[in-house]
């Protein structure tokens, strides 16, 4: 490499560096929301779901954590279009399917209720709806997995594993 580029490389890279934290810095939750895929209705529903898969017990539950929008948020930025629409149509289909048998939507359902349904989607013979209960299953996994709460109080998340202790007293054997 010619000393002239590597430099300029350099100072692009420092100058990115320098400005990164000034244009990050007006970044907020509601910013960072704008476009999403679902309606807000939807996306209850969606929480509600998310709950369903992972409730509440003595540690925080799927949709107290936020994952819900980072279900939408990964089918947004990462899947395609037809991925895009079976959520949007599968969230659909989820409060359809409880207001037809409980008379109330999926977000006000019981947790029992909501937990059978969800059984029953994973039992039936739907490809697009196992589908999507299979998309969202793991998305769900992924981002509780990931959260703030369970690297830190949980997994105790280390950023550099397995220290290398170099002085350490070594005992006949």
């Amino acid at each position: 490499m010619e000393r002239r580029v590597a430099l300029k490389s350099m100072a692009v890279a420092m100058g990115a560096m320098a400005g990164l934290p000034a244009w990050a810095s007006g970044w907020s939750k509601s910013s960072l929301g704008k476009g999403t895929l679902l309606a807000a209705d939807q996306a209850k529903i969606l929480s509600a779901m998310v709950e369903t898969i992972i409730p509440k017990t003595d540690t925080p539950g799927a949709g107290e954590l936020g994952v819900g929008a980072f279900v939408q948020k990964m089918v947004t930025d990462c899947y395609d279009s037809k991925a895009q629409a079976g959520l949007k149509s599968g969230v659909s289909n989820l409060d359809e399917q409880s207001i037809q048998r409980f008379g109330k939507s999926f977000a006000d359902a019981g947790k029992e209720q909501r937990l059978q349904i969800l059984q029953e989607i994973d039992k039936g013979s739907d490809a697009g709806q196992k589908a999507f209960l299979g998309m969202v299953k793991n998305l769900t996994i992924q981002g509780y997995m990931s959260s703030e709460y369970v690297m830190t109080n949980l997994t105790h998340y280390e950023m550099i594993p397995a220290r290398y202790h170099g002085c350490v007293p070594v005992k006949k054997g």
